[in-house]
């Protein structure tokens, strides 16, 4: 891919990582991107750089965006959200807030956009996804819940759109340090670097880009016992009893 003639709109542009997305585009001598959050006026001045109001989980709002950036050849699906919320006792409306805006958010934006990046020769699709849609965790499992779906869409999405030549890239990161994140203690990536390592994957063709090395390890996890992931759930697990047929 040459990122000089590409149109790109990026969601949840304003801060973070999508901040750094509209940079680095930028950087790279993108032609166009489309800087997309509900508050356009936050979207610092940048020569290239097109405030668009947008809302993910607004059906009028997707559409009206789709319709009047018909030229875009790169959707960088970025906007997200986290509660923190935890499935077993957290508040129902942040959990569907996360999966409105995570999930089909992401839904929203890839069925109206397919067909613009249809007609304009196939384009590319890169998804924000999270190490949280494959692990669990004190805290963020609805979060994680929320970006396992995101990652089942993602695939899906990349087998529906193969045929009109879309290239659907996931993007999946551990903790990075940006606003939704700070009052974790953890270690964290620079979102620039999130940014650089995407735009460097997706140029190269990659499906899928595991943005750091926690993240590479629980991929490669995958599959296991969890027995063995978790092993501090064994001692709270009750004592088996006998098998019986």
């Amino acid at each position: 891919m040459d990122i000089r003639e590409q149109t790109a709109l990026v969601t949840g542009a304003n801060r973070g990582i999508g901040h750094s997305f509209v940079t680095e585009l930028r950087r790279r001598g993108v032609r166009k991107v489309y800087a997309a959050t509900r508050r356009p006026e936050t979207v610092p001045e940048m020569p290239g750089v097109v405030p668009l109001t947008l809302d993910v989980t607004d059906d009028a709002s997707v559409a009206r965006a789709a319709a009047t950036t018909h030229d875009t050849t790169l959707l960088v699906n970025n906007a997200g959200v986290s509660t923190f919320a935890k499935l077993t006792d957290g508040a129902e409306e942040d959990i569907r807030l996360e999966m409105e805006t995570n999930y089909f958010g992401t839904l929203r934006m890839v069925r109206a956009f397919a067909p613009v990046l249809g007609a304009n020769g196939g384009g590319f699709v890169l998804n924000a996804l999270s190490i949280m849609a494959w692990m669990a965790y004190e805290h963020s499992n609805s979060y994680g819940a929320s970006k396992a779906a995101a990652w089942a869409l993602t695939n899906g999405v990349r087998y529906e759109l193969a045929e009109q030549g879309t290239q659907v890239t996931a993007l999946a990161m551990a903790s990075v340090d940006t606003g939704m994140m700070a009052g974790v203690e953890d270690e964290k990536s620079h979102p620039d670097v999130i940014a650089r390592a995407a735009l460097d994957g997706l140029a190269a063709g990659s499906l899928e880009v595991l943005a750091d090395q926690r993240t590479a390890l629980w991929k490669s996890r995958l599959g296991e016992d969890p027995a063995d992931l978790y092993p501090h759930l064994s001692a709270a697990q009750p004592a088996s009893g006998p098998v019986r047929p």
